[in-house]
């Protein structure tokens, strides 16, 4: 079989690549550089370090490799949706974004259609159910990433290979241990990949500047302090706003008038809820009830967390909504809704939240 290995340098991908090599496999290795140097600044995910890890790799079990670049379309397809969402007053999800549309889109047509399967170091697996292939959860739920790839279609669900889903974290920095491989004691990437060591709001601050807004107690109407733009809050956000008497939690924005509305707690059905509108849903392998109309029962995620909410998926007139069975916090206009099967084991599509 013939493999097409994404590689970043980091521990996960590096263990990929052994195991690969040890279920007899010789997987062609390919680093993908999306950092870009424009006017405004420079944009660095690729590091040095990355690189020379990522050729060692490749040196040590023998295989082929391949920087290939992806700068324009990354740019395209997921800096500029990024941008314009926070300037829409929505939450972006840059990460799920990159996986539809630049690991599993953009490469797939240039580089990846040559092969046979495409292996990357997410924590997920695949399962086949009924002859057809489904996105399914890790076996290290705390790791898992499924909700970051669910947006992906069955045509690369289907191409996908996910050789350290079975594995704990802890057992994955245990190989790459007794293998003496450099990424074994990397601490794992943190915040969003195209930013590199650029701050958020320094990067958000270069295409949309600043622009002194109010702070508002959303049930008195009373001003509590000033920002420095909506597009810098995010609805459930605590931290960053330096207000006192709380803890005090962004739970509105008004665009228009640049307004950031916080709230205490006096009243919780402010800061939390328990219907999702959902825009655009769709399934990534096939509509796992048929042509359903009604109400189904799920598991579901809001953001990436190693917790499942229980819910119904409800389906009237082709508008896809999620009931939780608990009261969620900060559910925010702009990120997904991923849901999952009753038992939490396969991520079965998403849509995006209004």
């Amino acid at each position: 079989m013939n493999i097409a290995a994404l590689v970043s340098g980091g521990v996960d991908s590096s263990v990929m690549v052994h195991l690969l090599k040890e279920s007899g496999y010789d997987p062609t290795i390919f680093y993908i550089r999306i950092g870009m140097e424009e006017e405004d600044g420079f944009i660095d995910c690729p590091s040095e370090e990355d690189i020379e890890i990522t050729t060692y790799i490749a040196k040590k079990y023998g295989c082929k490799y391949e920087e290939v670049s992806l700068h324009e379309e990354y740019w395209e397809n997921v800096v500029s949706y990024t941008i314009e969402a926070v300037k829409r007053g929505l939450t972006p999800n840059p990460d799920m974004m990159c996986n539809k549309l630049i690991k599993f889109g953009c490469f797939e047509q240039n580089w990846g259609k040559e092969f046979d399967k495409t292996a990357t170091g997410h924590y997920a697996r695949t399962a086949e159910v009924d002859g057809k292939t489904y996105l399914a959860t890790a076996a290290d739920h705390v790791k898992d990433q499924t909700y970051f790839l669910g947006q992906i279609d069955y045509l690369q669900v289907s191409k996908l290979m996910f050789p350290i889903g079975h594995l704990q974290k802890s057992e994955v920095r245990q190989i790459a241990a007794d293998a003496k491989l450099p990424s074994a004691e990397r601490k794992d990437s943190q915040g969003i990949c195209f930013l590199g060591k650029i701050n958020y709001n320094d990067f958000i601050r270069r295409y949309l500047g600043e622009k002194e807004g109010k702070i508002v107690e959303l049930e008195t109407g009373k001003i509590l302090g000033t920002h420095k733009g909506y597009w810098f809050h995010t609805i459930g956000q605590r931290r960053g706003l330096r207000l006192g008497g709380g803890p005090w939690f962004v739970v509105k924005k008004n665009v228009e008038e640049n307004i950031v509305y916080v709230s205490n707690g006096y009243d919780p059905e402010t800061q939390y809820g328990k219907v999702i509108n959902l825009q655009g849903f769709q399934f990534i392998t096939e509509d796992w009830w048929g042509n359903f109309e009604g109400e189904k029962d799920i598991n579901f995620k809001i953001r990436h967390t190693p917790e499942f909410t229980k819910g119904k998926l409800v389906k009237i007139n082709d508008i896809y909504r999620i009931y939780s069975d608990d009261k969620i916090q900060g559910i925010a206009s702009g990120q997904f809704g991923v849901i999952y099967d009753n038992d939490a084991q396969l991520c079965l599509g998403s849509g995006m939240i209004i």
